[in-house]
């Protein structure tokens, strides 16, 4: 629970959000994003008793004209959930009840579009379904296109190498990664070297 807590913690802050996904989105979606633009949604729309059974953050930025609503659940159980597409179709539901409710609709009257992450950082590699249609039996001709769909993008932090890793320079998210698989004690101690330079600045205090 520590863990878990302490991530939720550092994917409060927008610069290590806007490093993740400097590093880990494709750079054609990069350059149309608006990083200065981040803003944290709140979760008050989930129960209590949906809350104890994950952890996500929310934030909105400028995709171009527009807001994208970047959903990132924070997995660091060690076991991976073969139906997290489910999973993630009912909180974006939430998500999209709560924006309808405040009325923060497009001005077409349309709902925003949302990328759900899945950030994961257990032993095993993750294997399952990133889309909802693979978890749903075929259904009879016709039928097709009235069945729900949902696709995640999946950040899987142990199937990136050091060296892929390494090459993103002084990015935060690539460099959490990298302290998470890092081999030894000298390692761990010069990657947070590292970090002390990078986040001397005093609006980066409460990162630090």
């Amino acid at each position: 629970m520590t863990h878990d807590a302490s991530y939720k913690l550092l994917f409060s802050h927008a610069e290590l959000v806007a490093d993740l996904l400097r590093g880990f989105l494709p750079p054609a979606w990069v350059e149309q994003l608006d990083l200065a633009s981040l803003e944290k949604v709140s979760g008050s729309y989930v129960s209590d008793d949906l809350r104890a059974r994950h952890n996500d953050v929310v934030w909105r930025l400028r995709w171009g004209p527009r807001w994208l609503y970047v959903y990132i659940l924070l997995e660091m159980q060690s076991t991976v959930d073969r139906f997290m597409a489910v999973r993630l179709l009912s909180y974006v539901g939430l998500l999209y009840q709560d924006l309808i409710n405040a009325k923060q609709l497009s001005s077409g009257g349309k709902l925003p579009a949302v990328l759900p992450i899945v950030l994961y950082n257990g032993e095993q590699r993750w294997r399952a379904a990133t889309k909802l249609s693979e978890l749903i039996e075929p259904p009879p001709a016709g039928l097709e296109p009235f069945q729900p769909s949902l696709r995640y993008l999946l950040l899987d932090e142990g199937r990136y190498s050091a060296e892929e890793l390494s090459a993103l320079d002084r990015n935060l998210a690539a460099a959490l990664f990298r302290l998470e698989q890092s081999p030894t004690l000298d390692s761990t101690r010069a990657l947070i070297q590292a970090l002390e330079q990078w986040l001397r600045a005093p609006a980066q205090t409460g990162l630090r």
